[in-house]
């Protein structure tokens, strides 16, 4: 692999910061890193391979002389600068919703459906953080047989919602250890100690845009137009990794022995049937890693041809920095 020239858009947040620390851990040859943010941002410095660099506020000049663009924005400023970035040569690797069903951008999850990321325009979309663990669960099974439908239910970390989501659990369960009456800023509700079945915004079909994602961008992550997913999506008082419950019906039965064999043969996946005594992962298990973790295959009870299984993985590096990551790595290694 060529010595690369690499720009992190975001480079201050939760994920910029998980790109910068997973580029390094990959051993990517970067040989110039250019940290951009806002005009808030611009003057912090970052650490990476042993040096402080400055960021750098984020222009339509920024990205001259860019090979890659990993993107860790909101999707408005995404498409804010999503045109200057082709305009400069440079591959846009994007991690926010902007462009996620754009038919002319990929959307890849390099495991399931690499191939798609040499399709590229000049932008590649990251999936959402619950598709892609989900899927990574399943890609094996559907191997054997083509996925029919599926129903998820997500328990998502509060570090799905950002720095501010992990600093509004921290300060209510110290509140709440003190007697004290949380406050509540970030979500619609207290956290702490509870459960939020709503996650986004609504979708406008009694859904919200976070449980549309699983079928919409599964649908061509899979190359499976007629998949059908119901999710509800749930906000947890857990720090960081997400789980995820499934239960699929494939177009032929797939037994049961046969699904833990096809999960624990692909890659990036972790079958658990024994894990310090029990048969699941969960999310303390799954963070800070890139290993998609899978337990509790059985026979679904309502359906001859379903399966029911539980995920866990982390959605800041798998769910996020590092599936673009990835990306970069694949494209990079090709060229």
């Amino acid at each position: 692999m060529k010595s690369l020239n690499v720009a992190v858009l975001g480079a201050t947040g939760a994920v910029g910061q998980e790109m910068l620390k997973i580029l390094q851990e990959y051993q990517i040859p970067v040989k110039t890193l250019l940290p951009l943010g806002s005009a808030r941002s611009a003057g912090k410095m970052i650490s990476f391979n042993g040096q402080e660099i400055p960021v750098q506020e984020a222009t339509d000049d920024s990205f001259a002389g860019m090979d890659f663009v990993l993107g860790a924005v909101e999707g408005d400023m995404s498409r804010r600068f999503a045109p200057a970035i082709k305009k400069s040569g440079a591959v846009y690797i994007d991690n926010s919703s902007a462009f996620r069903l754009d038919p002319d951008v990929p959307l890849v999850v390099p495991e399931i459906n690499g191939a798609d990321a040499f399709e590229h325009h000049g932008i590649i979309a990251n999936p959402n953080c619950c598709t892609i663990i989900a899927l990574m669960a399943v890609a094996g099974i559907a191997k054997l047989s083509p996925i029919k439908n599926m129903i998820a239910c997500t328990y998502q970390a509060v570090s799905g919602a950002g720095q501010a989501g992990l600093a509004e659990l921290e300060q209510q369960m110290d509140a709440i250890a003190k007697g004290e009456k949380p406050v509540v800023k970030t979500f619609a509700t207290q956290i702490a100690l509870n459960v939020i079945p709503f996650i986004d915004a609504p979708y406008g079909n009694d859904y919200s845009k976070e449980e549309m994602k699983m079928q919409n961008e599964g649908r061509r992550i899979m190359h499976a137009p007629d998949l059908l997913v119901n999710c509800t999506c749930v906000r947890v008082p857990v720090m960081r990794s997400h789980s995820i419950a499934v239960t699929l019906r494939t177009e032929s039965k797939v037994s049961v022995e046969d699904a833990k064999a096809a999960v624990a043969a692909y890659p990036g996946v972790k079958l658990v049937e024994d894990y310090e005594g029990r048969c699941y992962p969960t999310p303390l298990d799954t963070t800070d890693q890139d290993i998609v973790w899978v337990g509790r295959i059985r026979q679904d009870l309502t359906d001859e041809n379903g399966l029911t299984l539980w995920c866990c993985g982390d959605q800041i590096r798998k769910g996020a920095a590092s599936n673009a990551v990835q990306i970069l790595k694949l494209l990079a290694e090709k060229e």
